[in-house]
């Protein structure tokens, strides 16, 4: 029936494997929302083939009713009939006790053909009642898959981009650990220690100039000391 095959379709995208399709799309978000869109749509068809068998139901149980109707009726008619029938055998009047007798047997025939139709939609009836209670079961069973597949859609969207964000961040470390800023600091530094190590230099050799003028200056100053004396040695010779 249309109504067990939606329901078996309905099953079977249940039991799909959410993560092999997601592997294989471009979009995971948008796959899982479209996901969600045609399980709804999907129940809404469930929906309108469940309503057409519980409408069908409703119009065995009407039909069994206007027969059970019409079962009493006959008989009501076919007792009326055999009663007229005793009270004309009782006047004597045997032909028109034969008339209503006959109106009573054919009236008992009608209400045979409907007890009879009575039994037929009885049987329809308790038939398509189990087959309701078992699409409602299932429609219900599909509405709360729907509610599940909603969550699930929403968790996985939120880990899919809590994902991304995090393989965005670790990329940034990479490219920040490729160009670690603190190795030029070191370079830099280490220049500056040269250049420092320079100026020292240039210092102790301008003071060693200094020290060596100074010191010919000394030089100069004993050896005139020392003509000095030497004219005082001579002078007092």
């Amino acid at each position: 029936m249309a109504q067990t095959s939606i329901l078996g379709r309905m099953g079977q995208l249940v039991r799909a494997n959410i993560n092999a399709i997601l592997d294989s799309a471009e979009d995971p978000e948008k796959m899982l929302n479209q996901m969600v869109l045609d399980y709804t749509n999907n129940i809404g068809e469930a929906e309108e083939a469940v309503a057409q068998t519980i409408g069908n139901l409703r119009l065995l149980e009407d039909d069994a009713k206007e027969a059970k109707e019409a079962a009493a009726e006959w008989g009501a008619k076919a007792a009326a009939a055999s009663r007229r029938a005793d009270e004309f055998r009782t006047a004597g009047t045997t032909a028109e006790a034969d008339k209503f007798d006959n109106l009573a047997k054919i009236a008992l025939k009608r209400q045979i053909t409907f007890e009879e139709q009575v039994k037929v939609f009885d049987e329809q009836i308790a038939t398509q009642a189990v087959l309701v209670d078992k699409l409602k079961d299932g429609l219900n069973g599909m509405r709360t898959k729907r509610e599940e597949l909603v969550q699930k859609k929403d968790e996985l969207i939120a880990r899919s981009k809590m994902a991304r964000a995090q393989a965005q961040v670790t990329e940034t470390m990479k490219s920040v650990n490729v160009m670690d800023p603190t190795s030029e600091v070191s370079r830099f530094e280490e220049k500056v220690r040269h250049e420092e190590a320079k100026a020292r230099g240039m210092a102790e050799v301008a003071s060693s100039s200094l020290d060596a003028q100074f010191a010919s200056l000394d030089d100069a100053a004993d050896d005139l000391e020392v003509e000095a004396r030497l004219a005082a040695l001579k002078g007092g010779a």
